[in-house]
């Protein structure tokens, strides 16, 4: 009776034992299954694309790195304190430390160490073979390294540990710069090269000169940005404090801050450069205008309040060029009575202020630019001495394209063009024209007038080069303290802007020297002789006409003799940029003993420029 029965219950656990092994084998061949097997896609490696500056010279490449990791079921419990310290002491950590958290962490897997460098890898592996280690695993994962550490580390940025961008470039071309898989051949992906505006050779060297400027103002920060006047390109991007892209992590944070194109400032009296250019292109002034500085500027307003704008001197009548050669602060106020609010925030939004620039940036500041609603009877005037505004130093560099261009504003570009793997161009970076609302002849107006500034009673007469001229204007601004939120007695920006040669402008740089504890606080003092280095600098390397260079005309083919080797005298010469290639000669002196280390340029030197030789001596170059 019963029989039935037990029948089916042996049919139906016999289908279930069935369906169950079919599951199990299932299961099985996926997890054996070898990454080309049945149903799963190969592996592909995806490469990260490289970033240069706009020769070519590498900013940014994928390279190999290592996470080292535990799975502590197959340590050896006999001596896994043991070897974990072995392990611990190869990877530079704390042994102690490392065997109290394998112990602590209830997970079976845990890693040891993140994104480790070969050389370090290479040594682990030594040590886990000649120790039969057990149970640590080594993956590899893509890394970045940046080979010229510091060099325009905002501008470059950093990638996380996914290697995805996070900052500056590695952020902005994220979409160019990351591999593709489905694009992937013979199993790897590679992801597209980008060029940016920067020349290397331009950056180092400012940056040079802006860290030695900074050291000696014993300012808080400097900023520099450095434009082609004719196409809105950035020649360098120079935000100080920098960091060590390569160690990012281990920098204080507020060297990430990007002080070209996020940090807003009140830009003082520089200003006054394009509060003039929209006064003079609205018809409000012309060369004519005069104005008078008897130490202030009052007007009553129909309020019965008297407004007061003081000026640093007593100067008199004075017209546009005479503002600017003075820095007038009354003269500048007086000027702003000549348009309506409207019209003057309308020519001065136009030159960019209140607006991103679009510099091919991942982020960046529109500044603060209050709309004429908010604005009060002391505005305008305020406004027009460069106090009420806030800016950054990308918008005062690229508005100055404005006078460089007979009226037209270009915006600013840092990518120079980007170039597929297999070296395609896929798309060069054009000059944008942003509009014209100047004409050639009111330009050439302001830039005249800038030119008197840099005149031995002019604030900018520290910037003057004697054979290129040049068009400057200066500037001293106090900043707001956060906690009182007035006017700071004792924090200040001093900064400077040029644009040379002044009758064909072809470059632009403006500098900024944040919080100086120095000698003194005053663009005219400290931040015009940085301009004038950095000119000099750049018309030297890139053969800008001088007043006293010779011109000469020729066929077109140019031979060029051998550079002079260097030599060591008495005393010691400033070797900052010599080649190796020119140094080498010294390594055949008998009585010094030349220790050459890294390749490129000399970067630092020991000892200083100025110290005596003696014989048997030790010079330390170090290249980079």
């Amino acid at each position: 009776m019963e029989r039935p029965g037990l029948i089916r219950r042996i049919i139906v656990l016999g289908c279930l034992g069935l369906f169950a092994l079919a599951i199990v084998w299932r299961y099985a061949g996926l997890a054996l299954a070898t990454p080309s097997g049945a149903g799963l896609a190969p592996r592909v490696v995806q490469v990260r694309g490289s970033i240069h500056d706009r020769s070519g010279r590498l900013l940014a490449v994928d390279t190999d790195l290592y996470d080292v990791s535990v799975w502590k079921p197959a340590l050896d419990s006999t001596r896994q304190a043991e070897q974990l310290g072995l392990v611990a002491t190869s990877l530079q950590l704390d042994a102690a430390e490392l065997v109290r958290r394998v112990d602590d962490v209830p997970n079976d897997f845990l890693y040891l160490a993140r994104r480790i460098d070969s050389d370090t890898v290479r040594q682990l592996i030594d040590l886990i073979e000649a120790n039969g280690i057990v149970g640590i695993n080594i993956d590899r994962v893509a890394g970045r390294v940046y080979p010229e550490k510091n060099l325009a580390a905002q501008l470059i940025g950093f990638v996380g540990t996914d290697n995805t961008g996070l900052a500056g470039a590695e952020a902005a071309f994220e979409n160019d710069l990351r591999a593709d898989p489905a694009g992937g051949r013979a199993g790897f992906a590679y992801g597209n090269s980008v060029f940016l505006t920067i020349d290397v050779d331009i950056q180092f060297r400012l940056e040079q000169i802006c860290r030695e400027a900074m050291a000696e103002n014993v300012a808080e920060a400097v900023v520099m940005v450095a434009l082609e006047a004719r196409t809105g390109k950035v020649l360098a991007y120079i935000s100080l404090p920098d960091f060590d892209l390569n160690h990012f992590l281990d920098a204080d944070q507020a060297a990430w801050t990007d002080r070209v194109s996020i940090y807003t400032y009140e830009p003082g009296s520089v200003f006054k450069v394009f509060s003039l250019a929209s006064l003079l292109s609205l018809g409000g002034i012309d060369q004519a205008s005069s104005f008078i500085c008897d130490g202030s500027f009052e007007r009553a307003t129909s309020g019965g309040e008297t407004i007061t704008i003081r000026c640093l001197g007593t100067h008199g009548q004075v017209n546009l060029t005479k503002i600017l050669e003075y820095s007038c602060n009354a003269g500048a106020a007086g000027a702003s009575e000549t348009v309506t609010t409207g019209d003057f925030y309308q020519r001065l939004n136009a030159f960019g202020f209140g607006q991103r620039p679009g510099a091919d940036r991942p982020s960046e500041s529109s500044g603060l630019f209050r709309d004429p609603d908010s604005w009060s009877a002391r505005s305008k005037p305020t406004i027009a001495m460069g106090q009420e505004i806030l800016v950054t130093a990308m918008q005062m560099a690229s508005a100055a394209t404005v006078l460089a261009n007979e009226g037209t504003l270009l915006r600013p570009r840092t990518l120079e063009a980007v170039y597929s793997h297999s070296g395609e161009l896929l798309m060069a970076a054009p000059v944008v024209p942003q509009g014209r609302f100047m004409t050639a002849e009111d330009a050439r107006i302001i830039l005249d007038a800038m030119e008197a500034v840099t005149l031995e009673s002019g604030t900018g007469r520290r910037a003057r080069i004697d054979d290129l001229r040049m068009s400057v204007k200066t500037g001293t601004a106090q900043m707001i303290d956060p906690a009182t939120r007035r006017y700071s007695d004792d924090d200040f920006i001093a900064s400077t802007l040029a644009l040379f040669p002044s009758e064909d402008p072809q470059y632009i740089v403006y500098t900024a020297i944040i919080k100086p504890r120095g000698e003194s606080i005053y663009g005219g003092r400290i931040a015009a002789p940085l301009i004038r280095e950095a000119a000099l600098l750049i018309a030297d390397l890139y053969g800008t006409a001088r007043g006293t260079t010779p011109v000469a005309t020729h066929s077109g083919r140019v031979v060029l003799s051998s550079p002079l080797a260097i030599d060591i005298g008495g005393t010691m010469p400033d070797l900052s940029g010599v080649p190796k290639r020119l140094l080498t000669s010294l390594l055949t002196r008998r009585d010094l003993i030349i220790d050459l280390q890294g390749d490129g340029y000399v970067a630092e030197q020991s000892p200083a420029p100025g110290t005596p030789v003696e014989s048997g001596m030790t010079i330390v170059l170090r290249l980079r």
